[in-house]
């Protein structure tokens, strides 16, 4: 019997120099032993925070792996990154390796003679977001396909009737369908690079011509006159309209005046024309675009489409009355308005015989027996107060020119009506405005008593006697005094010439001309000037 346990022994101590001898580094260095795989790589002979830091790179070389998509016969390529690529189990490198690294001599060699027959494979988890997938589906390969193309419609003035251009179906790409084949496609992992084939499908215009048919009547309109602007303002007016005509807005969406006509340059069509800017009136290019959303925005009231966005002027316009206008100025003044019907509407604007047109086309579906106005109110007016006179070396004593006219200020508010057969059946306040009153500008020539005292005017010999020179100019009030231009080439918008639009006063109050153009009031110039922000 003492003989067996001393065989046992004796095995026992053998068993253990054995395996002192035959594995020294996995049982004594604070090492990984061999079997344990991170991808397609060995870790063993690594410390736990190498085997980490190789985890790291491991997950960077997925993220950067290539997914490339087939669209039509045409490849797109992408990143896993770059659709959303993430590790969600950054601690799984741990949680898995430390035990390996815990254990007394016999634990640790028993675990790696394991891992000999059974490999450790790190289960490194990643996720790509579907939202990420669809994001580059939606703006990497669209277009690389037949797109439909809407329905558009026109308007010949000339025949004055609808042309419509119907649309096409072509073909797009499922972009849910397209996201699964990706999905399914990166489901066994990036080790390597990724294909998939975008799935089709038809597709039809989103604007069709049995929408487009539905625009028949005139839901609003209005025009606005420019006979006494200048041939740049004109332009600009042409311009700007052209650049807005035509424009179709289907049910709920909205358009900016601003976005349709900007930018206001001259490579754009523009030129140089008055404006107002800080309360006197300005060369500006585009000036005079004003007038188009003031005329555009009355017939969108009209059209019953809501408005968004509209500001007023800084000072009252010549061309409708104060609370009916509306500007443009960047993008804090704007005017912007939504089709509210349930059918597309068409815009239309031009200028014809030094006037700019605007309508309203879409289904009509209000009660003929309904009728709306709208009222300008003129709740209180104040003068700008005297000229502001500049002295000009260049010009003969006394003489006066005027620059810019006065403007007198306004508050005012526009009220709309609705009407049934005849009858008012509500009244109500759209908006109040505040209109700066402008000090007129005068120029003038140096006083008469500064002139030189040696310039002597001789008067012409007589045939019987000899009359004295007679000194001094001709000065304000007198017959052929330099009043009577507007200067810089602003235009007036049918105005009387010495005053300015004598917008609607409440009953009982009289609306007071314009303060005088200058001193002397000689020969007064044109009325208002108008252009962006006027």
């Amino acid at each position: 019997m003492n003989s067996k346990k001393g065989l046992w022994a004796l095995a026992a101590a053998a068993l253990g120099a054995a395996i002192w001898c035959a594995c020294p580094i996995v049982v004594m260095a604070d090492t990984l032993p061999n079997g344990i795989f991170i991808g397609n790589r060995d870790v063993g002979g690594m410390s736990l925070e190498e085997a980490e830091k190789y985890a790291r790179e491991y997950v960077d070389m997925l993220d950067a792996q290539t997914i490339t998509l087939t669209v039509g016969g045409t490849d797109v390529q992408t990143t896993a990154g770059e659709v959303g690529f993430s590790w969600s189990n950054p601690g799984v490198v741990r949680e898995t390796l430390a035990p390996y690294l815990t254990g007394n001599l016999i634990e640790k060699y028993l675990r790696s003679e394991d891992l000999l027959t059974h490999p450790v494979s790190v289960p490194i988890l990643t996720d790509i977001r579907s939202d990420g997938v669809e994001w580059f589906i939606e703006t990497h390969c669209q277009g690389l396909m037949a797109e439909p193309q809407d329905a558009t419609i026109t308007r010949d003035r000339e025949t004055q009737q609808f042309i419509i251009t119907p649309g096409l179906p072509g073909v797009q790409v499922d972009v849910e369908a397209t996201k699964a084949a990706i999905l399914e496609a990166t489901k066994d992992g990036l080790g390597l690079p990724v294909r998939a084939a975008a799935v089709a499908q038809e597709a039809q215009p989103k604007v069709t011509t049995e929408m487009l048919e539905t625009i028949t009547d005139v839901l609003g309109t209005f025009s606005t006159g420019f006979s006494s602007s200048g041939a740049s303002r004109s332009t600009n007016l042409a311009v700007g309209a052209s650049k807005i005509n035509g424009h179709v807005l289907m049910p709920g969406e909205t358009l900016s005046g601003y976005e349709c006509m900007a930018p206001f340059t001259k490579d754009n069509g523009y030129m140089s024309a008055g404006a107002y800017e800080n309360g006197v009136v300005v060369d500006s290019i585009g000036g005079g675009v004003c007038q188009i959303a003031t005329t555009l925005y009355n017939a969108v009231l009209r059209a019953e489409l809501e408005v968004v966005q509209r500001q007023n002027h800084s000072m009252v316009v010549s061309y409708v009355k104060p609370s009916e206008d509306a500007a443009i100025a960047g993008t804090y003044k704007d005017l912007k308005f939504k089709n509210v019907y349930d059918t597309p509407i068409y815009v239309e604007g031009y200028t014809a015989n030094r006037r700019l047109y605007f309508t309203i086309y879409g289904k009509e579906t209000r009660p003929s027996n309904r009728k709306i106005s709208f009222i300008s109110e003129t709740l209180s007016v104040w003068d700008a107060g005297e000229p502001e006179v500049q002295i000009d070396l260049t010009m003969a004593p006394g003489a006066t020119k005027t620059v810019q006219e006065s403007h007198r200020g306004y508050r005012s508010r526009l009220w709309k009506s609705i009407e049934v057969d005849g009858v008012e059946q509500e009244r109500f306040i759209l908006h109040t405005d505040n209109y700066n009153a402008s000090k007129a500008i005068v120029r003038s020539g140096p006083p008469i008593d500064a002139a030189l005292p040696e310039t002597v005017v001789e008067a012409p010999p007589q045939a019987e006697e000899t009359q004295p020179a007679q000194s001094g100019p001709i000065g304000p009030g007198m017959g052929g005094a330099a009043g009577g231009s507007t200067g810089g080439g602003i235009p007036s918008f049918d105005t009387p010439a010495t005053q300015a639009p004598t917008p609607e006063t409440p009953s009982g109050q009289s609306a007071s001309p314009v303060s005088p153009a200058g001193p002397g009031a000689g020969g007064s110039g044109s009325g208002a000037a108008v252009g962006p922000g006027a």
